[in-house]
């Protein structure tokens, strides 16, 4: 088995596709874990270290709503930040609910599973 794990900062000007999705074929079955960010954050840093031993299940990627292209995200997340997407859908804010992010994880992973 092949696991491509990425985290990367993206610049994301749209919700409509997210660059680096076809960085690796062995990964397309994964659910994306976004995460709105910005230098410095350190309640990012400990979401991150929560998530860490999920890391293997889902594709990381980054967006710093500081970046003059992400304004829209800027403002609507300015005050709330981490904030984190999973599949493009909003998912939490402030802090990792493990329980809540497990749970939707786990429902993306049987429904992936069932189309092969």
């Amino acid at each position: 088995m092949i696991f491509c794990f990425l985290s990367r900062t993206v610049q994301l000007a749209s919700t409509s596709s997210l660059p680096g999705r076809r960085l690796c074929s062995a990964r397309a079955n994964k659910p994306v874990l976004t995460l709105f960010t910005k230098k410095p954050c350190p309640l990012c840093d400990e979401a991150k270290e929560v998530l860490e031993p999920y890391k293997r299940r889902f594709i990381l990627q980054e967006v710093d709503i500081t970046l003059p292209e992400n304004s829209a995200w800027y403002n609507k997340y300015k005050y709330d930040i981490p904030v984190f997407h999973l599949n493009g859908k909003f998912l939490m804010k402030h802090q990792v609910d493990i329980q809540k992010f497990e749970d939707q994880l786990t429902k993306l992973e049987m429904h992936n599973d069932g189309k092969h």
